[in-house]
């Protein structure tokens, strides 16, 4: 969830350094209600201040009046919190810098609906299918909005098409540096929430609204560079280079524990699940949109120049998200992890010997799984540290608690306008 407080501009020389207090509590508040959540290390006592990083300043016609600034939480003496988010992000980036002279560009594809609110029942806002030209025309209007606000931005939307849902949009924004993307992320979803309500529509970036409907993730595609180059691939060659191959291994082993943080959600695991594109493996392979890390072909190249992620949704925090894959593909670098056989086929039509052979395993089938997973990786934890690991566990245990034994039907409605 975007949590934001705002200020009048005359007070702008009183919060331009400082920034606007706010609880330490705030990491210990939950999808469901702003309660504590128990086990998460923090009370109602202690205070942080939300310290400005101007040069994310954002002003969009899709908020009249108002300009956004993303901001870092910083203790009173001005050091960052161990359990700011975007200073978790920030810290990973570091290490990969510092040990393998590494940095990573990242690039996100978003799935989203637009709804209807039709006699009290949400309803897809149309009826198309797949890259449907018809589909596309008919929302153009607000597509434009959304595409000419983030504009203004300097947000760049690469490509836009109807998905396979009623109703939902796919959106794929230019890639750049982690943190950057992070931080853009939440403007993009401010923006295509805006826009839409102005056109009368709401936009939810939900995991899985629809049984029987396409869910929607928040692929990533990933990219390492050294000295201002992309050494993703080994040469020219159908190949990944060492740095690549060890980083997309670490990536895989601890993917079980990951999809506790990049499909954080009892709704997200609704989504994972074999045959339906969403990577409900951990496996990988060239233009295998049924493995968890797809290597894109590239036209008229050999080499590749990425990796897409398909376990990650938008109801997933950026900053933990990205930093957790981070903190994995590192610990690959670390041991020179071997990337496993590249799998072919959707491995989901494999037998459990065939997965068994190749090193390939199902993914948790819930959030309850995940997060059994996470509590046991000890390097996921050592990266975030304990007080932001502990935090995160209190809350992604108290919302699993309170909707693993819910309805669709009835999590829908909760979660709808949340995300």
């Amino acid at each position: 969830m975007i949590r934001a407080k705002s200020f009048h501009r005359d007070s702008l020389n009183t919060f331009r350094e400082t920034g606007i207090g706010i609880t330490a509590a705030c990491q210990a508040l939950s999808v469901i209600s702003d309660a504590l959540c128990v086990d998460t290390g923090l009370s109602g006592t202690g205070e942080n201040w939300l310290q400005p990083d101007w040069n994310t300043l954002k002003i969009s016609d899709s908020s009249s009046g108002h300009g956004a600034v993303i901001a870092d939480i910083v203790q009173w003496n001005g050091e960052p919190w161990p359990l700011c988010p975007r200073n978790f992000l920030q810290r990973m980036v570091s290490q990969l810098k510092d040990e393998f002279n590494l940095s990573v560009k990242v690039g996100f594809e978003y799935e989203f609906y637009l709804m209807e609110d039709k006699e009290g029942q949400w309803v897809p806002a149309e009826d198309f299918t797949y890259a449907s030209d018809y589909g596309f025309s008919v929302l153009q209007p607000l597509v434009d909005g959304i595409i000419q606000s983030l504009d203004k931005q300097a947000i760049k939307v690469r490509t836009t098409h109807a998905e396979s849902g009623p109703g939902q949009l796919e959106m794929s924004l230019d890639y750049g540096d982690a943190l950057k993307m992070a931080d853009d992320q939440l403007f993009f979803r401010k923006t295509v929430h805006a826009m839409a309500r102005q056109h009368g529509y709401v936009a939810s970036f939900l995991p899985k609204i629809f049984a029987d409907q396409c869910g929607s993730g928040m692929h990533l595609h990933l990219s390492l560079w050294q000295e201002g180059r992309n050494i993703f691939a080994d040469g020219d060659s159908r190949k990944l280079s060492p740095e690549a191959g060890q980083f997309i291994a670490g990536i895989l082993h601890h993917l079980p524990a990951l999809t506790a943080v990049t499909t954080p959600t009892c709704n997200s695991f609704r989504r994972i699940t074999p045959h339906c594109w969403s990577g409900a493996f951990t496996a990988w392979g060239w233009d295998n949109r049924e493995a968890a890390v797809r290597i894109p072909s590239q036209p008229g190249r050999v080499a590749p120049s990425n990796m897409e992620l398909k376990t990650i949704d938008a109801s997933a925090n950026p900053y933990l998200a990205l930093g957790s894959i981070i903190a994995a593909g590192i610990d690959g670098l670390r041991n020179r992890m071997d990337l496993k056989e590249e799998c072919s086929i959707d491995p989901g039509c494999m037998s459990e010997q065939e997965r068994k052979a190749t090193s390939i395993s199902a993914l948790p089938e819930d959030l309850s799984a995940a997060l059994s997973c996470f509590r046991e990786n000890h390097v996921l934890l050592e990266a975030m540290g304990e007080g932001l690991a502990t935090s995160y566990i209190g809350v992604k245990q108290a919302e699993n608690d309170h909707f693993s034994a819910m309805s669709l039907e009835d999590e829908v409605n909760w979660l709808l306008q949340r995300y």
